[in-house]
């Protein structure tokens, strides 16, 4: 097929698929389209990058950024803003309910006064703010399951598509060369293969609980179309993850898939999710210390025991952190001598430790790892008792946070405006009046609320 013929099919595609969200969900908020476009770049390209397609890629620290695209992030917040003030968010409960996520972001601001480069650091930490902010866009709506269908379904039918095109019939924009070995790889609309891959990731999770848990407020036929589009969907997930050999995102996608698929079956529920995860943990701790299985599994698969020198920057980053209590400052470590001596030593110039944790720890050190491991636990203790309340919505949130636990171990999603980053708000920010609001709806007008979403087998 003529790249000109697939270029006009794959636009026609995707304007079918968004013309269909749209009459599926036509009560959605307009202002739903902030995080799709929001997610749609963070999770692809930024807008500068967009705009000189074709050109290399810099494997530097960019501590100035680009002009457009403080524009672009910086429009999204302000208009994001604006659309919370209309809604009735009570902030008081609303911090009390999210204290820890709330202290790990004071302390972020707060760090800055210690940071080699405060106004950069301020920069960095005003723009992550927006993760926070699309998040509540999408929790604040009136119906949260369908928001979240809703933005993650538009990103999915663009970035998907376009990214099987840029592969297949685009490969100078759809493919690059690994910095580390010169090996082709493919990346479709992201960057990077492992920025494809966590997108894949997230998508084929989506399309995984909308089968698992369908939506009931359809005619029959609707819901069957749109079985066989959640299947394609899927199709191209696999097809995109196995093109951009991504083992991360792989690996955290079928954990995250089984882990609904078990709630669904109920082979967990919320009584039995924490003892679980505790043997699940222990077990593999003690196979690791008895037989190396993880090294050895990755000599079975090809892999390189230090996940691509991973191990070794590792040690590098933390050997020249020299502030282990309270860090360097929030997104302040890759930036002046220290980022000269990793670039001396290696040829390829890493700009992150490829470690959530770890690069928490390099800018906010043990502080801001306590207060995020703090908040992580917190929002599983949330999702938990959510199984029970919102049975559709937390094996979704819950699947998402493991995924993005097990993703943070080998990649740094925590940081920057990272597509991970507004993932994990998105499952870990309590909203308790919408919960309010929602129940008093769900009193005067049960089938348009929970009782559309509900399971079958539950009803």
């Amino acid at each position: 097929m003529p790249a000109s013929v697939a270029t006009l099919l794959t636009f026609v595609i995707v304007l079918m698929l968004l013309a269909r969200t749209r009459l599926r969900h036509a009560d959605a908020s307009f202002a739903l389209w902030l995080p799709v476009l929001w997610l749609t770049i963070t999770g692809s390209r930024f807008v500068s990058q967009w705009l000189s397609l074709g050109v290399p890629m810099s494997a530097g620290s960019d501590s100035e950024g680009s002009t457009l695209d403080a524009i672009f992030f910086g429009t999204l917040m302000v208009v994001g803003f604006f659309v919370l003030l209309q809604r009735q968010i009570a902030f008081g409960e609303f911090l009390r309910a999210n204290a820890w996520l709330a202290l790990f972001l004071a302390f972020g601001l707060l760090s800055v006064a210690w940071s080699d480069y405060p106004f950069i650091a301020f920069k960095r930490w005003t723009k992550a703010i927006g993760h926070p902010v699309m998040a509540l866009i999408i929790l604040t709506d009136p119906d949260p399951v369908r928001a979240i269908r809703t933005v993650l379904k538009r990103c999915s039918f663009v970035l998907l598509p376009v990214s099987v095109l840029l592969i297949k019939y685009y490969p100078e924009y759809g493919r690059s060369f690994d910095l580390y070995d010169g090996m082709a790889v493919d990346n479709g609309a992201a960057l990077t293969k492992n920025g494809l891959g966590y997108v894949c990731m997230t998508a084929g999770l989506l399309f995984v609980w909308q089968l698992l848990w369908e939506d009931d407020g359809h005619a029959a036929r609707s819901r069957t179309t749109e079985t066989f589009v959640a299947l394609g969907m899927l199709a191209a997930v696999l097809w995109l993850l196995y093109r951009s050999g991504s083992a991360t995102s792989a690996t955290t996608f079928a954990v995250g898939a089984l882990t609904m698929i078990a709630i669904r079956i109920r082979v967990v529920n919320a009584r039995t999710l924490t003892t679980l995860l505790v043997l699940g943990l222990v077990s593999a701790a003690l196979l690791e210390y008895l037989f190396e299985v993880y090294e050895q599994t990755l000599l079975l698969l090809g892999r390189d025991p230090t996940l691509t020198d991973r191990t070794v920057i590792w040690r590098d980053v933390i050997a020249l952190q020299g502030a282990p209590l309270i860090g360097t400052g929030f997104e302040s470590f890759w930036l002046g001598p220290r980022l000269e001596v990793l670039w001396d030593k290696w040829w390829w110039r890493p700009n992150q430790a490829h470690n959530g944790y770890i690069e928490t720890y390099l800018n906010l050190g043990y502080v801001g790892v306590f207060l995020l491991a703090v908040a992580i636990l917190s929002a599983y203790s949330s999702i938990r008792r959510s199984l029970v309340t919102e049975p559709v919505q937390a094996p979704f949130r819950l699947a998402l946070l493991i995924v993005i636990v097990l993703f943070n171990l080998t990649e740094a999603g925590f940081k920057g405006v990272h597509f991970m980053w507004t993932m994990f708000y998105l499952v870990a920010l309590e909203v308790p009046v919408v919960a309010a609001a929602r129940a008093a709806r769900q009193q005067e007008r049960p089938e348009a609320g929970y009782e559309m979403h509900r399971p079958r087998w539950q009803r």
